[in-house]
């Protein structure tokens, strides 16, 4: 039997070479939804990555018989282990051909530079951030993917039990959300009242305050938000930065409902939806994640001609003293009207984890479909 050789990411060649794998691997893939190949390219860059200001990491390739067959992010966030007091190394990017000798060999090569690192766990699937994919899909395999989460062959999960030693750490659920014909007699009734009893108000925000420094704001929102769920490291202001270019120049703002408190003098945002179209039948129409040279139009019809009858619910953030008063109601009230009118029919919810009911429960005024699942895991590699 060849042994795998697993060889480390030393040069921007090795990098290419690491991002084209799952391009090649999922060639044809009706569910895959890819990501863009300059997406993946800034974040795996120790150069243009914000998050690199508190993480460290190393990519591996596996080679067999000559040729490639797999590869794998290994990832420390500094930051994560210290508000959670783990000694964790992450793995993520994770892709490798259906041979437990070569997912075996890229998992201890992260093991290995985990140990050499003074950790004691590795956790995974995760990136440097919760804005990374994260979590090993386990259900939903003839589901349609998102830019945002991971899909990945059923034997992925098959062979994390194979392999021995990896337990679950953490599991997320998924639902399709189907758009109602118009926004629920109850969820208007809630929005009104809560209007009127807490001064609440969703409001756009314009390009020029996005300029300004609202964009900022949001996810200064998102960090409060979500400080408090599994794996999550709070951004820093450098972070926050990259995010405003990457997410916000290109946005749809009447699907970014943001929610202001106007009890107070400087109206302060509570709540926030960062929803877009999906994108993710005009990425598989992207040769190999590339924009250039008709990828381009595939994702600009998506974007601004809504050319979709879908929508990726990236991120609904409420502050915690707001969601008691109702104030995801709110948000859902201002948007349907929007998804009706570009034709949206149903929307991904994105990673949840599957303890958390508060966020679960702001789907109770619509039709759901718990349609995947996936898995964080975890194997403890103390000496």
């Amino acid at each position: 039997m060849a042994s795998v050789t697993i060889k480390k990411v030393e040069s921007k060649r090795d990098l290419r070479t690491f991002i084209d794998f799952h391009y090649d691997l999922y060639k044809g893939n009706e569910y895959d939804a890819p990501t863009l190949f300059s997406d993946d390219f800034g974040t795996l860059s120790k150069d243009k990555n914000a998050a690199f200001e508190f993480c460290e990491a190393e990519y591996y390739l596996a080679y067999k018989e000559g040729k490639l067959v797999g590869r794998v992010a290994a990832i420390i966030n500094h930051k994560a282990n210290k508000r959670w007091e783990r000694k964790s190394v992450r793995f993520g990017w994770i892709d490798f051909v259906d041979d437990l000798e070569v997912s075996g060999a890229l998992l201890k090569a992260v093991e290995d530079y985990g140990r050499a690192k003074g950790m004691e766990e590795v956790i995974g699937p995760l990136g440097f951030t919760d804005f990374d994919p994260e979590g090993m899909l386990t259900e939903g395999f003839d589901q349609l993917g998102t830019m945002a989460t991971i899909y990945n062959y059923p034997y992925y999960p098959q062979h994390m039990e194979q392999l021995g030693g990896w337990v679950k750490d953490n599991d997320y659920v998924e639902f399709k959300i189907i758009v109602p014909d118009k926004v629920p007699e109850k969820m208007t009734k809630i929005a009104e009242m809560i209007k009127k009893r807490y001064n609440l108000h969703v409001r756009k925000m314009t390009k020029k305050e996005i300029n300004s420094g609202k964009g900022h704001e949001v996810f200064h929102l998102i960090n409060d938000t979500f400080k408090d769920l599994y794996g999550f490291s709070e951004l820093t202001d450098k972070q926050v930065d990259q995010y405003v270019k990457m997410y916000l120049p290109l946005a749809d703002l009447n699907l970014i409902p943001i929610i202001e408190d106007w009890s107070t003098d400087e109206h302060k945002m509570v709540g926030v939806g960062i929803t877009i179209p999906s994108l993710s039948r005009a990425m598989q129409k992207c040769r190999r994640g590339r924009l250039l040279p008709f990828g381009w139009w595939h994702v600009l019809r998506s974007l601004k001609m809504h050319k979709t009858n879908i929508v990726d619910l990236m991120m609904i953030g409420v502050l915690p003293e707001y969601r008691k008063k109702g104030a995801n109601a709110l948000m859902f009230y201002d948007l349907i009207p929007w998804y009706n009118k570009y034709g949206i029919e149903w929307g991904e919810s994105q990673v949840e984890m599957e303890s958390n009911e508060n966020v679960q429960g702001q789907w109770s005024y619509f039709e759901t479909i718990n349609h995947k699942r996936r898995r964080c895991y975890k194997k403890e590699i103390k000496e």
